[in-house]
């Protein structure tokens, strides 16, 4: 009777020795078949595809987008993200680049002023320098040329500078983006621009919910600013600046 008891623990130690080789054979083919993804973004489809297939993996080009920053052709977006572990056969799914948006420059000359700007931010393109001249024969207000000319071809999103015909207005300029910036290193130039500076700082003395403290107009990182950069704005105007510590 012991004979066969030993019999049955041998039997049953062998069964869970082979058990337990077996599930250590599956982990070890199942990591065995394991790739980290590599990075795709910013390569040829050609090239992508040459380095998912190297890997065991499969690319899927699923959608096409515009893009300032990648050029056409090339991938500007993945997933599974680069360095992700992945069953070989796995697809990648990739967006593919179709270059900057392009625009064709539309004729506008004998538009309005206002008609011209609205013309040209509704083709996602930018107003650029505006003169203006005293023409006679002219109707006021009316746009006499441009540059580029129209029709100039497709062209990635430029700026349309034009010649009004008119008084002479006082003089323009379009704001700068100063946000990221101190305001102490540029208050001064600011000023001896012309414009006004204003500073808005929720950290000084009386702002609302904090502790009173002193306020140093030249402190801070510019965080918001009015007018907004790309406005035009008249000489001597006053600027708002929020600043953050």
């Amino acid at each position: 009777m012991k004979t066969f008891f030993r019999f049955v623990l041998l039997a049953l130690i062998l069964v869970s020795v082979a058990m337990v080789s077996a599930l250590t054979a599956m982990r070890f083919a199942i990591h065995g078949r394991e790739v980290a993804v590599p990075k795709l973004i910013g390569s040829s489809r050609t090239v992508a595809e040459q380095q998912a297939n190297s890997d065991g993996l499969i690319l899927d080009v699923e959608n096409h987008f515009y893009s300032a920053d990648i050029a056409e052709g090339k991938v500007i977006s993945q997933s599974p993200a680069p360095g992700s572990l992945v069953r070989r056969g796995w697809k990648v799914r990739v967006a593919e680049s179709l270059g900057p948006q392009k625009a064709e420059v539309p004729d506008l000359v004998g538009q309005s002023a206002r008609a011209a700007e609205i013309n040209v931010r509704q083709r996602g393109l930018e107003v650029g320098s505006v003169a203006v001249a005293n023409l006679p024969d002219t109707a006021q207000d009316e746009i006499v040329a441009q540059s580029p000319p129209p029709n100039s071809g497709m062209v990635e999103s430029p700026k349309i500078s034009v010649l009004i015909a008119g008084e002479e207005r006082e003089q323009q300029f379009v704001m700068p983006d100063f946000t990221g910036k101190r305001i102490g290193d540029v208050r001064k130039q600011i000023e001896d621009a012309g414009f006004e500076v204003r500073v808005q700082d929720p950290g000084c003395s009386g702002g609302p919910g904090t502790a009173a403290a002193p306020c140093n107009k030249d402190a801070g990182v510019i965080a918001r600013q009015f007018p907004t950069p790309g406005q035009r704005i008249a000489a001597g105007a006053a600027i708002s600046f929020e600043v953050t510590h």
